[in-house]
């Protein structure tokens, strides 16, 4: 009897133990050691990589793959062949790439590698590295990977390369032969296209050889700046073409950038509360004023970002000027700098949100970009409203400031051209079709949820989402189920409809009639295919208010009543199956003025032209 006790025990316990882990879920880990050698004359370097990867998962793993990102810049590569094919392609690549020069291609060329100190088998297919594995990684394992590569960096077309248009001489993001994540889908060996990112774990130490005249900055911490004879902060003058080593950094994160120019500049500012921001740039007309200013706007962001959307959680920070328009990494971005004052604070926020919602939570973008682009949009939206409130940029505070998003949603939806947001990112019919999904309907995908599930429940679920699946990639289930737990709402319903389908909601007041009993009925119908819980907002002829809430049955619940002492009536919920509900009102005709269907905007609705019935012309 005792043994049995035991052996019950135990399996509860193994039980027990499988649900955490399922909750959690597995990350896989690698440490990287790199070394690299740069020739600035012909835009090329000699690289060494020292990865050792962990296995975390339940699965034996007798393959791996890298990235080679730099194999995109070539002539007929997939990205060359899909932007030009594309209905819409990006003005920034269109048939760039078709007309590299030998000396103007990006290339990474594996000269060997071992694991273990033993020579395996590999092969380039394009922008990945699939590599044979003499001896398997057990679960619980690890095994040490070392390489030696040569690179050629492009000329800058997208993202990465040397010489962008402002002027900038590196833009070194993908520049590195880069593991490929292994999750519980499996491998993620996606060839690049353009579009997005998904990492492992991992540490960074990154030592690069570059000509004296450089100044370097990158996503992570400097580690030798004494040795180098100069501060991090220090803005003199290069002094001459002998090699200077760069030390870096960087622990948790999944990747590593960095970029080098002779006439970079760097400020720097510790933030309330941390972490020391860099603002690194090319001093100039263009330029020098905004990126002055742009410490104080960014340092009243970051109280404001911490407090809603979780803590920032690494020591530093760098806006970097280069790439070809804003691209996040980790602790640091890419951003043209020559752009008004606005447009520098817009793009800085938004690339420093990415911060939480891909650098911290690790979404695998290229299945979910709306978890990152869209949430970063909205909070980025929320941010940019606040520093106008605060008066640190010019334009007019609103109430809400997602609404533009959710009318241009709509205007893009009749344009026939939209697409669910279930579709791989690198799938997309047009490039419009993904920019829109991604990041505005990602966006309005939130504010949906705040009007269903109310705001303070809303941004509480916000707050729990980042900080119980940071550094632990969530999936959209993952994202709906803190939603549904924190509101006590079922939402399954919603996720269904507005990620994988393109249908909209549609209601309509159809008729108000006073009946007999003093009391008011309202007749709605539901012409879109979409369901959608309604505030129907009634105004009286004395201009008070009364909000009737009608929740879907399928929600088993409803969001609780509004703070503003605006009369609250919950109304009997209605069956999505059902085309029309009738909604009566203890009140009669006479006494009100209009009925309106969400006054405040929020709620998708494809015609909104039906939604207000006004007792003076009934």
């Amino acid at each position: 009897m005792y043994l049995k006790s035991i052996l019950s025990s135990l399996i509860l316990l193994c039980f027990i133990g499988s649900l955490n882990a399922q909750a959690d879920r597995w990350q896989q880990k690698v440490k990287y050691k790199m070394k690299i050698d740069f020739d600035v004359r012909n835009h090329q370097f000699t690289g060494e990589q020292e990865l050792r990867y962990w296995n975390n998962s339940p699965d034996t793993l007798d393959r791996v793959f890298y990235h080679l990102y730099f194999n995109a810049f070539q002539p007929n590569s997939m990205m060359d062949v899909r932007s030009r094919n594309i209905p819409d392609p990006d003005n920034r690549v269109r048939d760039r790439i078709s007309k590299l020069t030998p000396g103007e291609r990006g290339y990474h060329k594996i000269t060997s590698l071992e694991q273990d100190g033993k020579a395996v088998h590999f092969e380039v297919v394009g922008t990945i590295l699939e590599v044979d594995l003499l001896k398997p990684i057990l679960p619980g394992k690890s095994t040490t990977l070392k390489m030696e590569f040569n690179s050629q960096v492009p000329v800058q077309v997208r993202r990465s390369g040397r010489d962008n248009r402002e002027g900038i001489d590196y833009s070194m993001s993908q520049w590195y032969p880069k593991l490929c994540e292994y999750d519980y889908q499996g491998w993620h060996a996606n060839p690049y296209i353009a579009r997005e990112f998904y990492g492992v774990w991992g540490d960074f130490e990154v030592e690069i050889n570059i000509d004296g005249r450089y100044t370097v900055a990158a996503g992570g911490v400097l580690k030798n700046a004494d040795k180098i004879g100069r501060g991090y902060s220090d803005k003199t003058a290069r002094i001459s073409d002998k090699k200077v080593r760069w030390k870096w950094e960087a622990k948790n994160v999944h990747d590593f950038l960095w970029a080098a120019d002779r006439d970079y500049v760097v400020e720097s500012k510790l933030m309330k509360g941390g972490p020391m921001v860099y603002f690194v740039y090319q001093p100039g007309e263009k330029t020098t004023e905004n990126w002055k200013n742009l410490p104080e706007a960014m340092d009243k962001a970051l109280s404001f970002m911490n407090k809603r959307y979780g803590t920032y959680p690494y020591s530093v920070y760098s806006f970097i000027q280069g790439g070809d328009g804003g691209m996040e990494y980790p602790m640091a971005t890419l951003i043209t700098g020559e752009r008004s004052y606005s447009s520098l604070v817009g793009v800085s926020i938004h690339e420093w949100m990415h911060s939480w919602y891909q650098m911290v939570l690790g979404t695998n973008e290229s299945l979910y970009a709306w978890m990152d682009e869209g949430f970063t949009s909205f909070a980025t939206s929320e941010v940019m409203n606040y520093l106008r409130i605060q008066k640190l940029i010019p334009g007019t505070p609103v109430d809400n400031p997602q609404l533009g998003s959710v009318n241009g949603l709509i205007r893009f939806h009749k344009s026939g051209r939209s697409e669910p947001l279930s579709i791989h990112s690198d799938h997309f019919m047009t490039n419009s079709g993904y920019g829109v999904g991604a990041y505005t309907k990602g966006q309005v995908l939130l504010e949906q949820l705040k009007y269903i599930m109310g705001e303070e429940d809303f941004y509480r679920a916000l707050l729990r989402y980042y900080d119980t699946w940071k550094f632990k990639h969530p999936n959209a289930n993952d994202f709906f189920r803190i939603m549904e737990k924190e509101s006590g709402l079922e939402l399954d319903w919603f996720k269904e409809y507005f990620v994988n389908t393109t249908h909209y909601p549609d209601y309509t007041i159809e008729n108000v009639e006073g009946l007999e009993n003093g009391t008011t009925k309202i007749d709605l119908v539901k012409n879109g295919v979409m369901p959608m819980p309604l505030d129907i907002v009634i105004t009286y002829n004395d201009d008070t208010k009364t909000l009737a809430n009608i929740p879907l049955r399928i929600m088993r619940g409803h969001k609780p009543a509004n703070k503003d002492n605006v009369h609250f009536i919950l109304a009997e919920d209605w069956p999505w199956t059902h085309p029309e509900y009738s909604l009566i009102l203890e009140f009669p005709i006479e006494d009100i003025k209009t009925i309106e269907i969400d006054p405040s905007g929020s709620m998708i609705d494809l015609n909104r032209s039906d939604n207000v019935w006004s007792g003076e012309n009934p």
